[in-house]
């Protein structure tokens, strides 16, 4: 489909005033808008033809113009001029997350609050999985005189802690040789591997005192377990209540939608080599979703795809300035979650 310059300016700024009114744009208020003379007669041929193109959509016989879904489209892939994010954006969403930044599950949860915050609509994260990762350290943190904690941190990223109990007292000296025993074994060990028939033979290598650890071993095997699952952290459905684009009923569906792990974890995992994706409306392939979009952003751990972070709302969303600061968020926290899992 090409479009003359006219129309390109044309179609550009009806989806902007849209955006920012949420009312169908009229030729005459858009001949104010644009950068250039033009009648409103031309300006309303002009709106007609992108109308015959399936660019813009007329909701009543009176009323002007609003986008399309398809319209939309071609605006996000051709028109869209990126809004840079300010210094003191940067700084407000750094300030929001930075004291989750010692936990990746705390971390991410913050993210989708601030995200929530940040933009009026539903957001998600991904937390790392450790599915592909390989075990980089076994740490030991005693909690009481019988009692520690074992924190699993695999090179993908995540850290995950089980709490194990001795019917003896653990002293320093016994959870160093612990320490040196799990991290001699497992280190470099590859976390989908670490299932209960490796560590029964694990256990029958350490001889002797595998008894005195095995309750060790149970919690590094359920923190394995736990690794090579990827969690889901959602926060503020209850902003679409205030969008007037959606009805009641469409609000019950897409919560519901949003209810369901498995569907929504496989939405925000389609994406190609692109870092950052926008889906709109019958492009989410989603019943539920059809007059929604979805922006998902990939942060990644070194230099390895770890998870996502995404906004659900009405199309009609501002998509430049949430675009630039879904990028710096998602850049963020994989640089912090770079920084903690010690990958540079």
């Amino acid at each position: 489909m090409e479009l003359s310059e006219r129309q390109r300016k044309i179609l550009a700024a009806v989806v902007e005033q849209y955006i920012a009114t949420g009312e169908p744009v009229g030729s005459k208020s858009l001949c104010n808008a644009l950068d250039f003379r033009v009648s409103s007669a031309t300006v309303r041929n002009e709106m007609s033809e992108l109308n015959r193109m399936g660019l813009l959509e007329q909701p009543h016989t009176s009323a002007g113009r609003i986008p399309s879904q398809k319209g939309y489209r071609v605006y996000i892939d051709t028109l869209m001029k990126r809004r840079p994010i300010s210094r003191q954006e940067k700084q407000y969403l750094d300030s929001m997350i930075l004291p989750s930044a010692y936990d990746p599950e705390k971390l991410l949860d913050g993210a989708a609050k601030v995200l929530a915050s940040m933009t009026r609509y539903a957001a998600v994260s991904t937390t790392p999985s450790g599915e592909n990762g390989v075990i980089r350290a076994v740490q030991l943190v005693q909690t009481s005189r019988r009692t520690a904690m074992v924190i699993l941190m695999t090179s993908a990223g995540t850290m995950k802690s089980r709490v194990f109990h001795c019917d003896f007292d653990l002293t320093p000296e016994i959870l160093r040789v612990f320490f040196r025993m799990l991290n001699d074994k497992l280190a470099g060990v590859p976390v989908a591997s670490v299932t209960p028939a490796y560590m029964q033979t694990l256990a029958a290598s350490f001889g002797n005192i595998a008894m005195m650890m095995s309750s060790a071993l149970a919690a590094v095997a359920d923190a394995a377990r736990e690794s090579m699952r990827s969690n889901i952290c959602l926060n503020g459905e209850v902003n679409l209540l205030f969008y007037p684009e959606f009805s009641q009923e469409e609000i019950m569906h897409i919560v519901d939608f949003l209810s369901r792990p498995t569907e929504l974890h496989r939405l925000l995992e389609r994406h190609d080599s692109a870092p950052l994706q926008v889906f709109i409306g019958r492009e989410i392939k989603e019943p539920e979703l059809e007059d929604s979009s979805v922006i998902v952003s990939r942060y990644c751990i070194g230099s390895k795809d770890a998870g996502a972070i995404a906004v659900l709302g009405p199309t009609r969303m501002n998509y430049s300035k949430i675009i630039s600061n879904m990028e710096y968020l998602s850049s963020s926290v994989g640089r912090m979650l770079t920084e903690l899992m010690d990958l540079d």
